[in-house]
């Protein structure tokens, strides 16, 4: 399940999407729009600044702006800063220990599957697609 941290992420990109591409737009301006505090924003914002998303600015005309093309934005990259995984198994997950029941697991395709539509489609839909 995606939590509200990755879905408000998705929005908080789609909204500074939607401002003028060099225009800092001040937190309380996207908390206001978006119907989210500015503290949880701001948890989210940390974690988009330190992976380049975005970038920040203090002072009178400050905000934040994107620093890169919506168009070369996936929603699966924000989704696994956000939420580590979109994984729907644990086995699945990069960096996961081998399971040593793998082999004869008879649901593993199942999740397999899934894993790729899920990735498929979340890595082909960009942040200027949901503008």
């Amino acid at each position: 399940m995606i939590s509200t941290k990755g879905r408000y992420a998705i929005r908080l990109m789609v909204d500074l999407a939607r401002q003028e591409r060099e225009r800092f737009t001040p937190l309380s301006e996207i908390a206001e729009r978006q119907c989210i505090s500015k503290l949880y924003l701001e948890i989210i914002l940390k974690k988009l600044v330190a992976a380049k998303y975005i970038v920040g600015k203090s002072g009178k005309s400050g905000g934040y702006k994107l620093t890169k093309e919506p168009e070369k934005i996936t929603v699966l990259e924000i989704l696994e800063l956000m939420e580590g995984t979109v994984a729907p198994v644990a086995c699945l997950s990069k960096g996961a220990k081998s399971c040593p029941f793998r082999k004869k697991c008879s649901t593993i395709a199942m999740w397999t599957e899934y894993d790729k539509m899920t990735r498929d489609y979340f890595g082909k839909k960009t942040i200027a697609d949901l503008v």
